[in-house]
């Protein structure tokens, strides 16, 4: 393990050395579990900060209680070198600390310009001034170099304006600091780059900018500084430059990331094919989602479904799954045609699907862990035949183990989880009903490193005994590391299938750019 230390002190490039805000020592307490642990942080003016960590590693807690969100047990905050203390996210904005947070929590049906000024409506004679919202809101918008119309309406704008639009709130209130909690998880190369060029204005202004992503090329192309958590701890700080990404993988995780290299899994597992598929789907297909379709999975067989956002890997997945309807084509699951007419309808005959959106259609947030992993089992057997209490013990202990879960407590609330805890949950939801066949859709997104390898680890581990999965990833690199057999897709249509020998990322690449001559495609 590596050892904990306190941060070295590392003079911020160009700024004054005070940093604008420091928290020293600070521990928060929840039960008997310890979220933070006289953690330390420094944030220097003109700098971006990246704050890095597993899921479950305290950044978010420590966010909390930056923001006034979580009330500190002990430690103390500074603010241009005077204590603070913030017991509500309204003193600690006054104090120029603002967040943006991965989900815009604003208001979609109200105009930009409402928006940006909310609560702080400039007025005229005792009524809103609206002219003067507007041009104040515009002002504001082209100082950071995005052009929209103020009047325009939030939710007509896509989530990565959404954000800029959040960014320009905390900037129009002058703040000091500005926390950016995952803005880019749901954003393409583009509009990234975009969020990096206000980024960047903003920091180049003086402003203090926190960014959590778990996206470590992002960190090492905007990021001046680091400080790495480990379960609620502090490791080190460091100047992104003077670290690189394996040093950086090992802070955080605590241990060396075998399982970041090719999976054990030497070669394809090619002697499947020779049998009777588990699932063959033929011309599977539903207006204005997916064309026509084949698809074969073979037991023990990773088939990785790959492709751009909108492509249509996740409407297959909910077809083969019986979320949606085919309008066309049959599916056979061993050997017997059958029509899925709902999930239900799956899940008795042993496929499992775990969805792409964890929080509207997996994670039932005012349940605790146990409830979460035991919903699928109860479903399937009937609400009116619940569980006993012995076999719901033995099964919640053995899969919070196996996937290493944590806090490892049945009864917490799955809320109070980090995200790759979550996913856990959801995984052993699926995992113990005990399933012939598993969809995972994007099952690691948003996680961590650590939980991401722990997840594939065990997918190769479920092929390895015999399970098939299909599973789809936005990440190439995710896709080629565990599959044995690759699809691709393009315009909500499949346009190539091969063995994965050696496949690699840019021959992905080519061929979802049409740069390549897909094997099988008769469009080509």
């Amino acid at each position: 393990m590596t050892q904990m230390t306190e941060p070295d002190v590392v003079t911020a490039p160009g700024t004054d050395p005070q940093p604008v805000i420091e928290m020293r020592d600070i521990s928060i307490t929840f039960g008997a579990v310890r979220a933070l642990d006289e953690v330390s942080l420094r944030l220097f003016p003109g700098e971006v900060h990246a704050l890095m960590g597993e899921n479950g590693a305290g950044k978010s807690t420590l966010i909390k209680a930056l923001t006034g969100v979580y009330t500190i047990d002990e430690g103390t905050v500074l603010v241009e070198g005077e204590s603070h203390e913030f017991h509500s996210p309204a003193a600690s904005q006054a104090a120029g600390i603002s967040t943006v947070y991965q989900e815009v929590n604003l208001v979609p049906n109200l105009t930009v310009a409402e928006n940006m000024l909310l609560g702080r409506e400039p007025r005229r004679f005792g009524a809103i001034s609206v002219r003067e919202m507007n041009r104040r809101a515009r002002r504001t918008l082209l100082h950071l170099g995005v052009d929209i119309d103020p009047r325009s309406v939030l939710d007509e704008h896509p989530i990565a304006v959404q954000q800029l639009v959040a960014i320009a709130r905390a900037v129009d209130v002058e703040a000091k600091v500005l926390i950016l909690d995952e803005p880019t998880s749901s954003l393409d190369a583009d509009e990234v780059e975009k969020l990096f060029t206000v980024m960047r204005r903003l920091r180049d202004e003086g402003v203090a900018i926190v960014f959590v992503s778990h996206f470590l090329d992002q960190i090492y192309e905007i990021a001046d500084r680091m400080t790495i958590l480990r379960n609620g701890r502090l490791v080190e700080e460091r100047m992104v430059a003077e670290t690189t990404q394996l040093e950086l993988v090992r802070l955080m995780i605590g241990r060396e990331l075998e399982t970041l290299e090719r999976l054990d899994r030497e070669a394809p597992n090619t002697e499947a094919e020779s049998g009777t598929p588990v699932l063959k789907a033929v011309g599977l297909g539903r207006k204005n989602t997916l064309e026509a379709t084949d698809l074969e999975l073979f037991e023990g067989e990773v088939v990785g479904i790959a492709g751009l956002l909108g492509s249509g890997r996740t409407e297959l997945a909910r077809l083969l799954f019986g979320a949606d309807h085919a309008d066309t084509g049959e599916l056979t699951v061993r050997s017997e045609k059958r029509r899925l007419r709902s999930p239900r309808h799956a899940i008795d005959r042993r496929i499992a699907f775990s969805s792409e959106d964890r929080k509207a259609e997996g994670v039932v947030q005012d349940l605790t862990v146990a409830d979460n992993m035991l919903l699928a089992l109860q479903a399937s057997r009937g609400w009116l035949r619940p569980i006993p209490q012995a076999t719901r013990t033995k099964l919640v202990t053995e899969y919070i183990k196996a996937l290493d879960i944590r806090p490892a407590d049945p009864t917490a609330l799955m809320r109070n989880l980090s995200g790759g805890n979550q996913q856990k949950v959801l995984l052993a939801r699926w995992l113990i009903t005990q399933p012939d066949i598993l969809i995972l859709d994007e099952p690691t997104r948003g996680i961590d490193i650590g939980a991401k390898a722990q997840i594939q680890a065990k997918v190769a581990e479920l092929a390895a005994q015999g399970m098939s999965v299909v599973f789809i990833s936005a990440e190439l690199e995710e896709v080629l590391r565990l599959s044995d057999r690759l699809v691709v897709m393009r315009d909500r249509r499949k346009i190539d299938e091969r063995r994965n020998d050696d496949v690699s990322v840019r021959d992905v690449l080519e061929i979802i750019a049409g740069e390549a001559h897909p094997e099988g495609d008769p469009h080509a």
